[in-house]
Formats: structure tokens, C-alpha cells, sequence
């Protein structure tokens, strides 16, 4: 029986797991068992604990609680923490998700006890080392035995930084072997979406009518915790609302909700909250962002996973960021960059709203990747 040690801690990485653990207990059970520690990055229970209960993840065996903080302060405590889990379960491998600190220091800690780190989510790159995630990335992938990447672009990147497509086992940091799998979020979209369309009734509870809202998501502290930035956002969005009678359904990440009023300036602040149709609501569980997401026009955000599962659902998306790791996105055309600017925002508002023949070609894989990911772990680190 392999061992793996799993390392999560926020809201994707909870859905990235959840396929995973689904195809090891549908499937795996007999080859694999599986141990789960939770950072504690996300600590509200709507970002937290409700993602597990909606998914089927079993509770963690571990939870660090290492909660907010500097990145310095915050990877620190996670990486006291996950060492002393790896100490103590000795597993074959650990099993990473995408770019937080989360990521950043289940590498950090595995490498070091020479465990071999598998990297779900390899080969994404934003092309901008001012982004903490991007850093995140690149000394994730660098530390990994088997990097498997979602997309074609994702293992590409990987080729250009010397990776290896010819490698021999047996693999190590030092020989890796590298992978284009499919997406396991695309897996779970396949998977989740009737079971949200039947449990959640918030279309109902807020009055939403199908393809009559803007879903909105920010959490990234470039764009909460600069006022200039943060009310250039809003005020793009107030205006989208008032010119064409739609309403914005804004689900508040806490940090969100925390610098709404302290870092919106006043008078933003005021026509927000006066416009009927600016709707500011508390965090969306899985199951309610996946029917948020396939009933809206389309999809404002700074969530890289976001971004995704916009495409998953045939849903345009404006970025409210410089650049993006999904490149792909945007060469499609379903996704457009405009960082913060208030002209832009608008101008991709009304781009979108005037195209009806957009295209969302099969770039995520087949809805199979979690399983493909086991089957090669059982491959790679079985004794037998």
C-alpha cells in the first residue's frame, strides 16, 4: 500500500484534492492511502469546512491552523508543521496543489527530508515574479519528482526550463518525470455540476435569473488592499450595473469583506450600497459557486481557478489582472485581461456582451485526469 500525504489549504486546492481522493476511493483504495494536512490557510468555515463536507473529503489528520499573516510568517508556521506530519506518517510521497504558501512549503519541507513531492498543476507560469503564486510555482515544480501539468502550454513551459520529456526511471528531484494530464477541477465540474444545480436554491433565495447577473470574485491582496485599485474595480462595475439594468452578485472572500469600507473610497462605498442590484453576499460554498457560475452572462475576477471553471461552463471572463497563468484563455478569446483599468473593464463588458459565437474547445482534458495522476503514483512508488 503507498502512503501519500496531501497538502491543502485553500478553497481551490480543497476541489483540486476532492477529485483525487474520489478517484483513490473509487478506484485506488486497494494501492493507495491517503493522509491529509490542512495548512489552516483558509480558516473560515464557508472557505474552509464546508468545501470539505460538500465534496466528500474525508476530515484532515492534521490541521496546522496557521491562518493569515505575512507570507514570511505565515509559510513559516506552515513549514514547522508540515514537517513534523512528514516525521511522523513517513509517506511515499506528497501530493501538492497549484501555488500558495500552502504549496510553497509542503516543497519546501518535502524536499528537505528527501520525500518526493508529486506537483498537480505543473507548468503554469504568469511570466511575472512579482506575483508570490508565481514564485510559488517555480520552486514547486523545481523541487517535484512528477510534475503533471493540466495543459499543452503548462507542459511546454516545462520543456523551456530544462525539463525533460525523455526521462528514465526510476524518477527523482534530480531526474523528474513530467506529464500533460487534464485539469482535475475540469474533472470535478463534470462530476459536481448536476449535484449543485439539485442542492443549492440561491438562484431562488437572491431572485437571479439565468444569464441576468455578472458573477464578481476578488481576493487577491494587490487589488483589496489598494484603495486606487480596489475603487477603480467597483466603480467599472456600478457603472456596468446601472447603464444595462444588471445585477452583480459579488460572494465576499474575508479578506474582501474586511477592506470593503476601510480601503473603497466613501463615495464608491455609498453608490454601491445604495444600487439595488449590487449585491454583496457572504462566501459561496462549492456547490453555490458552481451554480453561480453556470447561470451567469459572465464571470469578473482575480482567481486564477475562477478563470477556469468560467471556461468550464461556456462563460466569458474579464480578469482583473495584469496577466494570467491561462494563457490559453485569452488566445481563445473567451478571456480578456484588463487588470484594473475602469475603461477597460468596460470596454470588455461590452465586447462580450455584443459577441454570440464564442468557442470553448476541450483544452482541460477528459474529465479523467485524477485517475490517470493515481495510476501513475501507484506506477512510480509502489514497493512492489
Amino acid at each position: 500500500m503507498i502512503k501519500i500525504l496531501t497538502i491543502i489549504g485553500a478553497r481551490p486546492q480543497f476541489i483540486k484534492a476532492a477529485a483525487l481522493s474520489r478517484a483513490i476511493r473509487n478506484k485506488f483504495s486497494d494501492k493507495i492511502t491517503e493522509v491529509i494536512v490542512h495548512t489552516g490557510q483558509h480558516y473560515d468555515p464557508n472557505m474552509s469546512r464546508i468545501f470539505f463536507e460538500e465534496m466528500g473529503i474525508q476530515k484532515e489528520n492534521y490541521n496546522l491552523q496557521a491562518g493569515s499573516g505575512s507570507h514570511g510568517k505565515q509559510t513559516a508556521s506552515m513549514l514547522a508543521g508540515i514537517e513534523e506530519s512528514l516525521l511522523k506518517e513517513k509517506p511515499d510521497c506528497v501530493i501538492l496543489y497549484g501555488d500558495t504558501n500552502s504549496t510553497l512549503a509542503g516543497a519546501v519541507a518535502a524536499s528537505k527530508m528527501d520525500i518526493p513531492v508529486v506537483h498537480i498543476e505543473a507548468g503554469l507560469r504568469s511570466f511575472n515574479k512579482k506575483m508570490p503564486e508565481e514564485i510559488n510555482r517555480i520552486v514547486c515544480d523545481h523541487c517535484s519528482t512528477l510534475l503533471f501539468s493540466p495543459t499543452k502550454k503548462g507542459y511546454a513551459n516545462l520543456l523551456r526550463e530544462g525539463f525533460s520529456e525523455f526521462s528514465k526511471p526510476p524518477y527523482s528531484a534530480d531526474n523528474p518525470k513530467i506529464y500533460h494530464c487534464g485539469d482535475v477541477m475540469y474533472d470535478n465540474a463534470i462530476f459536481f455540476s448536476e449535484i449543485a444545480e439539485k442542492k443549492s436554491d440561491l438562484l431562488d433565495q437572491h431572485k437571479l435569473v439565468p444569464g441576468k447577473y455578472i458573477l464578481v470574485t476578488i481576493h487577491r491582496n494587490s487589488n483589496t488592499d489598494d484603495a486606487d485599485r480596489f475603487t477603480s474595480i467597483f466603480l467599472a462595475l456600478n457603472k456596468i450595473s446601472a447603464d444595462n439594468q444588471l445585477k452583480i452578485v459579488f460572494p465576499l472572500h474575508p479578506r474582501t469583506s474586511k477592506t470593503l469600507q476601510s480601503n473603497l473610497k466613501k463615495e464608491v462605498y455609498d453608490s454601491v450600497r445604495s444600487n439595488p442590484d449590487f449585491m454583496l453576499i457572504p462566501p459561496a460554498s462549492f456547490l453555490e459557486m458552481m451554480v453561480l457560475e453556470k447561470n451567469c452572462m459572465l464571470v469578473c475576477t482575480d482567481s486564477g481557478g475562477v478563470q477556469k471553471e468560467a471556461f468550464f461552463f461556456k462563460k466569458p471572463c474579464i480578469v482583473l489582472r495584469a496577466e494570467t497563468e491561462w494563457t490559453e484563455l485569452i488566445e481563445g478569446g473567451t478571456t480578456i485581461l484588463t487588470d484594473v483599468d475602469e475603461q477597460k473593464i468596460l470596454s470588455a463588458f461590452i465586447q462580450f456582451r455584443n459577441r454570440s459565437n464564442m468557442s470553448f474547445p476541450p483544452l482541460f482534458g477528459d474529465g479523467h485526469a485524477s485517475e490517470f495522476i493515481c495510476g501513475e503514483i501507484v506506477k512510480n512508488f509502489s514497493k512492489y
